[in-house]
């Protein structure tokens, strides 16, 4: 069972690493690209602080957002703030997620995400850490992969196995990092030889979760089987 008390606390965690690391720096940095296509270090810290708004409204049973376009307009909105402006607009929206997910509640009931998307209430503290611990890589502020903790390192890798796991576009593929190993794709045809599993992935895991993530290309990574599958966007 997911222990969302210890996902909480994770996550505030990651909060304060991300706000001490952008502390660091200027008006003008904050105008400048991150790593995702289009997106500035403000469009990265306004939609942070967004999602903390849209998990709430999430935890309390309302849609979380009022629609894809909306969404996208209160980041373009928020983006070109100054920097004092965005760390506060995060910690204080990182303060409301964790003030309604500290109200006693029914955390084995179902919720409802983006696009018709559903998932356990326990699950969304851990949903939140991803976004905090991605979008922190994707500023490009020194914080990498590979200094994501380990254990958010695994689960995320097996979520994005599981997310993967029988979609037609995606060949049956064997991840490991050399100790454990996922199975994602769609499932190997009926009298497929014994032993051959398809596609082999072999990487460290920082580069496992990087390809996985759409935040790496998969060139770091050894492929056996076939070529390197090309995935959906997430």
């Amino acid at each position: 069972m997911t222990d969302h008390v210890r996902d909480l606390a994770s996550v505030r965690d990651a909060t304060e690493r991300l706000l001490t690391a952008a502390a660091k720096l200027n008006n003008a940095a904050v105008t400048e690209p991150s790593r995702l296509p289009g997106w500035s270090r403000g469009h990265v810290l306004a939609h942070l602080a967004r999602n903390a708004d849209a998990l709430v409204n999430v935890l309390e049973g309302r849609p979380m957002y009022v629609s894809g376009e909306a969404r996208d307009a209160e980041i373009e909105r928020d983006a070109p703030r100054p920097l004092d402006a965005q760390l506060a607009d995060v910690r204080e929206s990182a303060a409301r997620f964790q003030g309604t997910a500290d109200v006693p509640a029914d955390w084995s009931r179902t919720v409802e995400l983006r696009n018709g998307v559903t998932d356990s209430a326990s699950r969304v503290p851990f949903r939140r850490w991803v976004e905090v611990e991605l979008h922190h890589v994707d500023l490009g502020i020194g914080y990498e992969l590979e200094d994501l903790p380990a254990e958010f390192t695994e689960r995320e890798i097996d979520f994005l196995a599981r997310r993967f796991a029988g979609h037609p576009d995606v060949p049956p593929t064997r991840l490991t990092d050399g100790t454990r190993a996922w199975s994602t794709g769609r499932e190997a045809e009926r009298g497929q030889a014994a032993g051959d599993s398809g596609v082999t992935v072999t990487g460290s895991p920082a580069g496992l979760l990087g390809w996985l993530a759409g935040r790496r290309d998969g060139s770091g990574l050894s492929v056996g089987g076939g070529p390197l599958p090309s995935l959906p966007p997430l």
